[in-house]
């Protein structure tokens, strides 16, 4: 579910003002306050008022942070040395939007870091500001906190990105992977190129974290990641189906063009039937009668899948596209991380159309995904 909590760079955190500048402005107010409210590890571990469980899991992230410089040859800079409480739930929201008959997300460009498919806010309410004037547009729009994002290490001279108390009390696996993916954005970022990016941080997230299992895990913290990418497994084979039905439909409606009563009929319809078997897996993998916060990791995809529309579907391919090429490119380096990203800087150097090629490439021939079969090398 890493496509429920990742968002990148400074400028693409959300804001109270409209306006450009005032989002620029809002921008780096949020961040400086992020920034201002963290302390060195140490200060908080040494604290009295620090909570044992607070100060535990502080000392454990540190010897995640060195594992991923020294055994996945992450970036070593000051990021996630320091700690900061934000008194709230998320870093930030984002704001994703497709057309009510495509699934391609509507793109927000910057400088820098180029065209993104997703605009991000530090206040909840300027969100779904953003996202009331998207609808007014006749846009499907998902609205989703974010417990983390990357500022691509632009900020290390000030200290980095700090370890966040949204997430600091995750499992261990998932604080890992957390920490993986954040680092692997500041290791490469393509401009202008969201589903590269992500993709290569998810499958660094998702091989790293194996790989600290491996060798620092507990074997109660492997059955529990074992048990978790079955789910994960399962979510993913239901969202990709259900984003095959939909592209399936709306391809259809380009040859053969339904009304749109009639195409809305039918778009409700597969989203009504992926509810439904959503909530069955649901049952499955965690039974209602088990307790549940309003921070419980099911209590937030529930309210993803009770939103869940175009918007939602794409953004979650930004995620999970190319991860399989990437997974493939890493085991062509037969594990070894700096061969591995010198591989995908290769890849990330070549014009947008060879990356994809390339990309593409790298798939077996009978699992292509759409991107490739519409656009073949």
């Amino acid at each position: 579910m890493a496509g429920l909590c990742c968002a990148l760079g400074l400028l693409l955190a959300g804001c109270s003002a409209q306006t450009w500048p005032g989002y620029y402005w809002q921008a780096a107010a949020g961040q400086m306050q992020l920034l201002a409210a963290a302390q060195p590890i140490p200060t908080a571990v040494q604290d009295p008022a620090t909570p044992d469980a607070l100060r535990q899991r502080l000392e454990r992230s540190q010897r995640i942070r060195r594992y991923a410089s020294e055994c996945l040859a992450l970036p070593d800079n000051a990021s996630y040395s320091r700690y900061a409480d934000l008194q709230r739930e998320n870093a930030v929201w984002n704001v994703v939007a497709a057309p009510a008959d495509a699934l391609d997300l509507h793109q927000w460009c910057f400088p820098i870091v180029g065209c993104v498919g997703y605009r991000g806010y530090f206040q909840q309410a300027d969100a779904q500001a953003q996202a009331l004037q998207l609808r007014a547009q006749g846009l499907d729009v998902h609205v989703y906190g974010v417990p983390a994002y990357s500022t691509l290490g632009w900020f290390n001279w000030l200290g980095g990105d700090p370890l966040l108390s949204s997430f600091i009390h995750w499992p261990e696996p998932e604080l890992a992977g957390l920490v993986f993916h954040e680092l692997a954005h500041q290791l490469l970022f393509v401009p202008g190129d969201t589903a590269f990016n992500e993709a290569f941080a998810t499958t660094v997230q998702r091989l790293g974290t194996a790989q600290w299992l491996r060798d620092a895990g507990t074997p109660a913290q492997q059955a529990a990641f074992a048990r978790s990418e079955r789910w994960r497994l399962s979510w993913q084979a239901l969202t990709q189906s259900t984003q095959a039905e939909l592209a399936a439909l709306y391809a259809a409606q380009h040859t053969s063009p339904l009304t749109p009563e009639a195409l809305l009929a039918r778009k409700q319809a597969v989203l009504r039937d992926f509810r439904q078997h959503y909530a069955a897996l649901r049952q499955q993998w965690r039974p209602a009668s088990q307790p549940m916060s309003t921070n419980d990791a099911w209590a937030r995809l529930d309210a993803w899948v009770a939103q869940a529309n175009n918007a939602s579907f794409a953004s979650l391919g930004l995620y999970e596209d190319w991860v399989p090429a990437f997974t493939a490119m890493f085991q062509q380096a037969d594990g070894d991380w700096p061969r591995f990203y010198d591989a995908v800087r290769a890849v990330a150097a070549m014009p947008s159309t060879s990356r994809q090629a390339a990309l593409c490439a790298a798939f077996p021939p009978d699992s292509l995904p759409t991107a490739c079969v519409r656009h073949p090398d």
